[in-house]
């Protein structure tokens, strides 16, 4: 039986997260592990906080905290967001925990004994002032691939590359600001990603079909020159320990241990729930497992190169079946900055609006194939003309005529003409549609096959005007009303996957017979189950009202002066 393992790149711990990571990453991976499951197959949905590496320890420094009560407050942050916007995960774990260190250090053990960790010499910064090594992100400069002033020291925000940090020009150190720096040698650990490039392209020949066009091509340029060996180790003193009695005082580098937390956190979830499952034979060894890691375009060099040569030498997993990597979702055109005073508090937004506005907007400007912007007069739009006026107004007033002139339920012949009907075959055509766009990880296109169904309910209503019917035609009217009252049963269904909360409360105003089994069948295209809901008649038995707020102009307004304050 195929079963699917989603993940979610595990947040980096270091501070809130903005729009871009829910778009990016998080809601995308949401909705597909809820269109699998409501597919009836197995998965899981993995996750959990990042919680080592430099950046970490830099801010908790700043901040005046031990690292792991540093670590503690953003995963709880994290994890609380995650709810408000539905997002579920099966666990959402820690890399600082004990657990995850057991599952990583057999990791670097199977892969140093296949001779593909070794140690080497190599360059580092060092600050001849506050006397620190400077790897990673303890220097900042400008990019030596693009001339980016505000390059990190491992990674490049604007162009993507991985840094090499001596190569930076101008470096700073990020711990005293002074530019006194020199180069020193280091001994570290390195994965020996070039012993593995025969295999790593093999595997890479067979994700061709698979994985995006601004995935695929973009890895195949990153190995044009081949594997290039990448340090795993770093004198530090927060992380996990290399395990090898020679390694003392080093740790093993976030890059490494984190996305092991993939693997980590499954063993947990499976202990903690007092599953009979293995993790590893049942979920990350067994071939019958798609795994899917949903990430940004950051985190394609780790997801796609790295982590599948780690899992293919290790032994210990499956390397990824796909990896729907998203572009940048920018703020009004320009990137997400926190310290530029550029962004937009994604827990304020969420009280304000809820879920289901944000949750829309942000997949319907999805950055799939390329990078995209939120702006608060598209929020605005999208949401009035078309979740509002098209979805909440249609429930609200076909479901409030039908509560009012049939409080005791319509008949089951009002229901007759839905069945063998062109709009029952509309709605079952749409429906394989919508999965195969789901299955392919379409979410943006999805929503709209599923916003264009919506729209033609509404014109077929609009058109019937089953209040002008009723004066001269109840019965006729009664069919209207049946008809697109089922319809709109449909829609509340495949709504779950994207907007949940809109889903239950539609689902809600039609009773306890839209069973979870009921919902799956109607979810996966057996219509036939409405007939057997209607045969006695139908009732509703929740009081229809308005489900989609509209935004008003004045709120936009205040929200667009606030950021441009924000942003001087």
């Amino acid at each position: 039986m195929k079963r699917y393992l989603i993940t979610s790149a595990l947040p980096y711990a270091n501070g809130p997260l903005h729009f871009g990571h829910l778009a990016g990453v998080y809601l995308p991976a949401d909705v597909f592990y809820r269109h699998t499951k409501l597919m009836g197959r197995k998965a899981i949905h993995i996750s959990g906080s990042d919680e080592h590496g430099v950046a970490i320890m830099l801010n908790a420094q700043k901040a005046n905290k031990e690292y792991k009560a540093y670590v503690d407050e953003w995963h709880e942050n994290h994890k609380q967001l995650f709810d408000k916007y539905k997002v579920f995960f099966d666990y959402f774990g820690q890399t600082s925990a004990d657990y995850h260190a057991e599952e990583v250090i057999p990791w670097f053990k199977a892969i140093h004994e296949k001779g593909l960790i070794g140690t080497k010499d190599s360059q580092q910064l060092y600050c001849k002032d506050c006397k620190n090594h400077l790897p990673d992100r303890f220097v900042k400069g400008q990019c030596y691939s693009c001339d980016y002033e505000d390059a990190r020291g491992d990674e490049c925000p604007n162009c993507g590359i991985i840094v090499d940090p001596v190569k930076l020009k101008s470096p700073v150190c990020q711990i005293c600001s002074s530019q006194n720096i020199e180069e020193v040698t280091v001994t570290q650990y390195y994965l020996l990603l070039s012993k593995f490039e025969k295999e790593f392209k093999e595997y890479l020949s067979g994700r061709k079909p698979i994985w995006r066009k601004t995935v695929f091509p973009f890895v195949e340029s990153l190995i044009k020159d081949g594997l290039h060996d990448r340090a795993i180790s770093r004198d530090l003193d927060w992380g996990i320990d290399v395990p090898l009695a020679e390694a003392k005082g080093k740790r093993l580098y976030v890059w490494f241990d984190a996305p092991i937390g993939y693997v980590s956190n499954t063993k947990k979830m499976i202990e903690e729930k007092g599953l009979s499952e293995d993790y590893m034979k049942d979920w990350w060894t067994n071939p019958d497992s798609e795994i899917v890691h949903f990430i940004g375009k950051d985190n394609i060099i780790f997801h796609s190169i790295i982590f599948p040569c780690m899992s293919m030498a290790s032994g210990r997993a499956l390397p990824a079946t796909d990896v729907p990597a998203n572009q940048y979702l920018n703020l009004e055109g320009k990137q997400f900055s926190k310290s530029a005073g550029w962004y937009v508090d994604s827990n304020e937004a969420v009280e304000q609006f809820g879920a289901d506005a944000l949750r829309y907007y942000l997949f319907s400007i999805l950055p799939e194939g390329s990078d995209s912007s939120f702006t608060w007069e598209g929020f605005q739009a999208r949401v009035n003309g078309e979740l509002a006026n098209n979805i909440g107004n249609l429930v609200n007033r076909c479901l409030k005529f039908w509560a009012k002139n049939w409080s005791d339920g319509l008949p089951a012949e009002a229901f007759a003409g839905l069945f063998g009907s062109e709009a029952e075959t509309k709605f079952s055509t749409t429906i394989k549609e919508l999965h195969e766009q789901l299955d392919g990880k379409h979410i943006k296109k999805a929503l709209e096959t599923l916003m264009a169904l919506g729209q033609e309910v509404n014109t077929y209503f609009s058109d019937k005007a089953p209040w002008a019917e009723f004066k001269t035609d109840p019965e006729a009217a009664s069919k209207t009303i049946a008809e697109t009252g089922l319809q709109i049963l449909v829609l509340g269904v495949l709504f779950e996957p994207f907007l949940p909360d809109l889903s239950e409360n539609i689902l809600s105003l039609f009773g306890d017979k839209i069973t979870s089994k009921v919902k799956e069948q109607i979810y996966q295209g057996d219509l036939s189950i409405l007939s057997e809901l209607v045969k006695d008649g139908y009732q509703l038995t929740g009081k229809p009202k308005a489900l989609v707020p509209k935004i008003d102009d004045d709120v936009i307004a205040k929200l667009k002066e606030e950021l441009g304050q924000k942003g001087n």
